[in-house]
Order: C-alpha cells, then structure tokens, then sequence
C-alpha cells in the first residue's frame, strides 16, 4: 500500500481494474480531487485522465507531459490507496482552477 501522503491535484498512475460496463478501465493517469484534510484515509476520490474522448461539460482539457488529453469529471470515484501506483506529477494551476469551477458546478444546489 503507499504509505506516503497523496495532494489535492497530484496526478497518480492508478489501477482502475477491475471495471464495469462504461467505467474507465486499466491502468491510467487520475487527478487527486480530495482534499488534502482526507488524506490520512485509506482511500482517495479521483478522476482519471485520457488522451481520448471528446469534448462535454463534466471534461476538463489539459496537457499533461506534453500529452494532450481530458479530466474526466463524469468518471470520479473512490479508490483505495492500495490502487495507486506511482506519483506522475502536478495539475497545472489553470487546470486546477477549471477542475474546482467544474466540480462547483456540478455540485450546486
């Protein structure tokens, strides 16, 4: 299990199998949206990352290593920090800013 701390808007190679019907699968790239007050649980919610997709209001551009590729906010789930396999690096700043809008949004009364 990774013992160390995980941030909000780091960005994690997870395990995201096994998966059902349309859920994201395999091993991919997932930004870390909770905050950072959970980070001592054994779990994080995160939303995983593709280079494929297309454009919708729950997906957030960006570039990521010089990749181009979508934050998938309709996507978000749970997963337990045994899932998490190596740290990739950081959400850019405006990401980040367009991650937060987006999730406020899709949470509002």
């Amino acid at each position: 299990m990774v013992k160390q701390e995980i941030s909000r808007f780091e960005i994690w190679l997870i395990q995201l199998d096994p998966a059902q019907g349309f859920e994201i699968r395999e091993t991919r790239p997932c930004v870390v949206i909770s905050p950072d007050e959970m980070s001592s649980l054994k779990t994080a919610i995160v939303a995983p990352m593709t280079s494929k997709g297309f454009n919708f209001p729950t997906r957030i551009p960006c570039t990521f290593k010089g990749k181009k590729g979508w934050i998938l906010l309709d996507q978000i789930r749970a997963v337990d920090k045994s899932r998490l396999v190596k740290r990739l690096g950081i959400l850019s700043k405006s990401a980040q800013i367009k991650t937060i809008n987006c999730l406020q949004e899709l949470f509002a009364l």
